[in-house]
């Protein structure tokens, strides 16, 4: 290959990889425009020295680049609580190296309108998702659910379970946190914390994870949670 039409691939995908960098450094991902670049670069740099190699290590080196992205992106995938992130920005390396993928076999059309397409995706599906969400919240026809949740610990763990208790069900979209109350127990040395948890539809299992994740804190003694009304809104 000529050492013009090598930069060329090299430097297309460079460009491309720092549009789909630039929204991704502009909403303040953890991916960036350098993560972005340099995962598209990088795809190109291994393409093009496979069809220096010839045979079949054109195949195989881009079978090597997507398994290769997956594991980079796993590492940008965080959990909190019930709630997981980075799911997005590892999808966007992903197609990151796709884009460096086809610009390092020369199809540059075709690696624009990937590019154009993972553009439309952030900036279009994004807000959309975010009103699916809402309307599928609000709008849900079942049975409204009440739980009681109770959490009997020591005092001075008290207020980390209750911020713990915040994060893991306040902020879940299908949980509504209805109030969150503490009481000691008869002998001083326990405190029981309480919370009524309201849900559009039956969310059993999301309640029966906060508990279990619960249980294993230091202190914890004991965790419950029990059904106490349902109103159907048919």
């Amino acid at each position: 290959m000529e050492l013009l039409e090598f930069t060329t691939r090299l430097f297309s995908s460079l460009l491309l990889g720092a549009i789909i960098g630039i929204e991704r450094q502009w909403r303040q991902k953890s991916a960036g425009l350098r993560t972005n670049t340099l995962v598209s670069l990088g795809s190109t740099a291994f393409l093009l020295l496979a069809l220096e190699i010839g045979g079949d290590a054109t195949g195989r080196i881009a079978s090597y680049i997507v398994s290769g992205i997956g594991f980079l992106g796993a590492g940008v995938i965080m959990k909190d609580g019930l709630n997981v992130y980075g799911l997005n920005t590892a999808a966007t390396i992903w197609c990151s190296a796709a884009v460096g993928t086809l610009c390092g076999m020369g199809l540059y059309s075709q690696a624009a309108i990937v590019t154009a397409a993972i553009m439309l995706s952030h900036i279009i599906l994004r807000p959309l998702g975010i009103l699916l969400n809402k309307l599928s919240f609000h709008t849900s026809s079942s049975v409204q659910t009440d739980y009681l949740f109770t959490i009997k610990c020591k005092p001075e763990v008290e207020n980390h379970i209750r911020v713990l208790l915040i994060q893991m069900l306040g902020n879940d979209e299908k949980l509504l946190m209805k109030s969150l109350s503490s009481d000691d127990t008869d002998d001083l040395s326990s405190v029981i914390i309480t919370t009524i948890i309201t849900t559009l539809t039956a969310q059993d299992s999301l309640i029966e994870k906060a508990a279990s994740r619960l249980t294993i804190e230091d202190k914890v003694a004991k965790v419950s949670w029990e059904i106490i009304g349902t109103q159907s809104d048919l």
